[in-house]
């Protein structure tokens, strides 16, 4: 299973981007899928998740700006970032997991079986 980001840049604060996420040897409706992001020196945090039926999951830090999606004739998941700030600096990753189908539980790196390699995103003050 291979996923692969794209989408990732520089914007200054209160800009927009949206990052995507395709995947090739795996169906993304047979997983719960999320997105995390690590900013230097920190650890990697949970962003959002959707599971396979469709439930959502945020991040306290990016309720109401973030927006995951995922389009299942594409493979691909998205996740639309707005009013983004210098805190939202980050290389963000996408992941799948099979193990997991709650999303009370989507929120832990450790559930996830595949990650994508990461895409820098950039927020200038």
């Amino acid at each position: 299973v291979q996923l692969v980001e794209s989408g990732g840049g520089l914007v200054h604060t209160g800009g927009s981007l949206r990052l995507s996420c395709a995947a090739s040897g795996r169906t993304f409706s047979n997983m719960t899928t999320g997105w995390f992001r690590q900013a230097p020196g920190k650890e990697r945090e949970f962003v959002a998740a959707i599971t396979t039926n469709g439930n959502t999951n945020y991040a306290d830090s990016v309720k109401g700006r973030f927006t995951m999606s995922r389009d299942n004739a594409k493979n691909t998941l998205y996740l639309q970032m707005k009013s983004l700030k210098p805190e939202d600096t980050a290389v963000y990753y996408c992941a799948g997991s099979v193990r997991v189908f709650s999303v009370v539980v989507a929120h832990s790196e450790y559930n996830y079986d595949y990650w994508g390699q990461g895409t820098q995103v950039t927020v200038s003050s």
